[in-house]
């Protein structure tokens, strides 16, 4: 009859495994990755492989932002129960640690995967927030919140590296958009809810009861990483070089930013030239902490993080002034200025999903050159706020549209970054972003409020100086619209 061929099993094997090699080809050159566990190569667009984990790292992002907004409400009652009312600007140095978590982390990332840095930094978040709720001292809560902004700048930089390392493109741009509207949306709910507790119940309440609501979060998204498909994704080839001199100007720079809080908060010579003293350092040492070619707008990842920090700084700064001005110029109830921080929650929120989810066919670069353009339009409509005549709601507006800019441009950097950085230096371009953000903050701050005390010290108004701290803002708007271009993917 039929005679047996005892090579047909392994002939067939070996085809099965041609047809297998064959298809995994296929969905490599459509830049779909097979992960056995984490993701099915069954549509390229699935996103269920990674839920759990996008809903971990959105809860421990929403709590982070918790930490660095909802408490604001709560430092001056805190400063004055804790008899520290003359140095209640030193507590708000939450930025400047940021910094320093942010290099830590990356550093921390690119050695050994973004697992161990971020669990890191969720301990270290509840064991602050403890301390911050058990004070007894000003100085203590100072402490506090530094460490709460070490831990923060960790968790970030972290969370964006595991992004950037497992997730597919198709999914990165609306991953990257939700944690952004993660970090905002605690500012649209954080400060009413804070500051009812702190009147009803006490400000010691609001970090001892976020301390309490991070600790689940951070124990899943700890346990999520740990399994075996996603230490295999997010393994890191190890990076021996010492990263000591890198940390200890982070340490630095985040040390001279958060002393540069002096300088921004009075009008004297000594605190002006204190606050031009300490922008100069913080230039000099954060050379250190950039990719090469950062202040000359090198193409790719040098001129994306420079854009980073234009951004940052000019909303940072319009969310400083604007609610000054609001209260010293305008005599704005307090209702205004609330409606002002809420009404920009929503739009940066709204903005962010607007880009991640239906306009993401378009080119970032061009996001991000819209972004700075709708920034520099609520830079002007801040300047028109000032003038006697205009409605209050003028510069309260200038909020608003200025988070609308933002909503397109931080996600879209974000993406940028992650296309630009080198292999196996994910870490390095989140902490570099990370970097920026808050050297931007401080800087521009530092800048804008040098201009607006020489202004008062020359005899001005406070409608013209504020119109001069405002009208500084275009410069950095428009560098960033025309610096665009250079940060294109390729």
């Amino acid at each position: 009859m039929f005679r047996k061929d005892p090579d047909a099993p392994s002939q067939r094997r070996h085809t099965a495994k041609k047809v297998f090699d064959r298809l995994l080809d296929e969905y490599a050159a459509a830049g779909i990755s097979y992960q056995v566990g984490l993701r099915s190569p069954k549509q390229p667009g699935d996103c269920s492989p990674y839920r759990a984990a996008t809903s971990c790292f959105a809860a421990v992002m929403f709590l982070t932002g918790l930490a660095a907004l909802a408490v604001v409400p709560t430092l001056p009652t805190a400063a004055r129960d804790l008899d520290g009312v003359s140095l209640y600007p030193l507590a708000g140095c939450f930025v400047a640690a940021s910094l320093l978590g942010g290099v830590l982390g990356g550093h921390w990332a690119d050695r050994v995967g973004p697992q161990r840095p971020l669990a890191a930094g969720m301990a270290l978040a509840v064991v602050t927030l403890l301390v911050s709720g058990a004070n007894t001292s000003v100085w203590q809560l100072k402490a506090g919140r530094y460490l709460d902004g070490l831990a923060g700048g960790m968790v970030a930089v972290s969370i964006n590296t595991a992004i950037g390392q497992a997730y597919p493109d198709q999914l990165r741009p609306r991953a990257l958009a939700l944690m952004s509207a993660c970090w905002i949306v605690p500012s649209l709910i954080g400060p009413p809810v804070a500051g009812l507790v702190a009147e009803w119940w006490s400000w010691r309440a609001v970090f001892l009861g976020l301390a309490a609501l991070t600790v689940l979060p951070a124990c899943a998204v700890v346990a999520v990483l740990r399994r075996p498909s996603w230490a295999a994704t997010l393994a890191a080839p190890p990076d021996r070089r010492p990263p000591r001199p890198a940390l200890m100007v982070a340490t630095a720079v985040s040390l001279v930013a958060a002393l540069g809080q002096c300088g921004v908060s009075g009008r004297s010579i000594g605190h002006l030239l204190f606050a031009a003293g300490d922008f100069a350092l913080v230039v000099v040492f954060a050379s250190r902490l950039l990719p090469p070619g950062t202040w000359r707008a090198a193409r790719g990842l040098p001129v994306t993080v420079l854009l980073c920090g234009l951004g940052s700084g000019v909303f940072f700064t319009l969310e400083a002034y604007v609610p000054l001005l609001l209260v010293t110029d305008r005599g704005a109830p307090p209702l205004v200025i609330g409606l002002a921080f809420t009404g920009a929650a929503v739009a940066w929120a709204g903005s962010s999903w607007v880009q991640g989810r239906l306009l993401g066919h378009c080119p970032r670069h061009r996001l991000v050159m819209a972004g700075a353009l709708v920034q520099a339009a609520a830079v002007v409509v801040a300047v028109t706020g000032t003038i006697p005549a205009a409605p209050v709601y003028t510069a309260a507006s200038a909020m608003v549209i200025a988070a609308i800019g933002m909503g397109m441009y931080a996600p879209s950097l974000t993406v940028l970054s992650l296309t630009h950085s080198p292999p196996g230096r994910l870490g390095y371009a989140s902490s570099a972003m990370q970097t920026t953000q808050n050297l931007g903050q401080t800087t521009v701050l530092c800048v804008s409020s040098v201009l607006f005390n020489s202004c008062l010290g020359i005899g001005s108004t406070e409608a013209v100086s504020y119109g001069a701290a405002f009208g500084l803002l275009l410069a950095p708007c428009i560098l960033a619209a025309l610096l665009a271009a250079r940060a294109r993917s390729a």
